[in-house]
């Protein structure tokens, strides 16, 4: 049995429905799954109700997107287990006005490239709490102008760097973040640090003591990056977790939900780690 503690619902960039993820994390045979999308934690609170229901195990669960501003860049921070979810709301309405505002700048630009119709973007982010690049990029799809959700099209527009139609989203810093998860009675875990280069902010985090875990266990992972991570948790009595980052189709390569998991017992150490050090 493992646990898949990192996957995308529909109510932020992901493509399936609460009950859908659920229904296959059963089929799966996985022991327990975290729904965290991302800067909202509503889908979490639906995803207890019914994983009750279906008799597999639900740990609250939400992904952050923040700044180090040290370094100028993006991270994402996993809060699990908060006892007083209400208490993130705020910042999760700050967060997706920011990232509304710059959707609404990134359309109004790809629609100068593409003559396709606003309404279809809407249509492919229903249910969503926001647009993100994803459902432009599924609009053009079924428009004919695009053949994936990530590849050249996507790199032309949304390139952080050299995108025609990208416009940056505000994000509070890493440190706000980490506090109110902690406010909250949350457990913090850095996401995937090799993706967005924050192995050094990982090190300075935990050098503060305001990180409670890492996420081991990723698809973008290497081998010797899991075992890197690994090293550096049990060194300094972190836990680690992990899962496939489902996102169900809008990916740019297969990732099915369980691909990558955490070792069952994973989630008993979060629950001991949280008694423990009283969060």
């Amino acid at each position: 049995m493992a646990c898949d503690l990192h996957c995308h619902s529909k109510i932020s960039d992901g493509s399936l429905g609460i009950d859908e993820i659920i229904a296959i994390a059963r089929r799966r045979g996985l022991s327990a799954l975290s729904i965290t999308d991302h800067d909202a934690v509503a889908g979490a609170t639906r995803a207890l109700v019914i994983g009750k229901r279906q008799g597999i195990e639900i740990i609250h669960g939400v992904e952050f997107s923040a700044m180090d501003p040290a370094r100028g860049r993006k991270v994402h921070i996993l809060g699990y287990l908060c006892d007083a979810p209400d208490r993130l709301e705020g910042m999760c309405r700050q967060i997706n006005n920011g990232r509304r505002v710059a959707a609404t700048e990134m359309i109004r630009k790809v629609l100068r490239y593409y003559p396709i119709v606003p309404n279809s973007i809407t249509r492919c982010a229903s249910g969503s709490t926001n647009v993100f690049k994803q459902h432009i990029m599924h609009a053009l799809m079924d428009a004919g102008y695009a053949d994936g959700f990530y590849g050249e099209t996507y790199d032309k527009l949304f390139n952080p760097e050299t995108g025609c139609a990208y416009v940056a989203t505000q994000y509070p810093s890493v440190r706000e973040v980490i506090d109110l998860i902690h406010s909250a009675g949350g457990l913090t875990v850095l996401a995937h640090p090799y993706t967005y280069d924050s192995t050094d902010l990982m090190q300075e985090l935990v050098g503060s003591g305001l990180l409670d875990g890492v996420e081991v266990w990723h698809p973008r992972n290497t081998e010797e990056q899991r075992a890197q991570l690994q090293d550096f948790a049990e060194a300094h009595d972190m836990l680690m977790t992990g899962g496939s980052d489902f996102h169900g189709m809008y990916t740019g390569k297969p990732r099915p939900l369980g691909c990558c998991f955490a070792p069952d017992e994973t989630v008993q150490l979060m629950k001991d780690y949280k008694y423990k050090h009283g969060r």
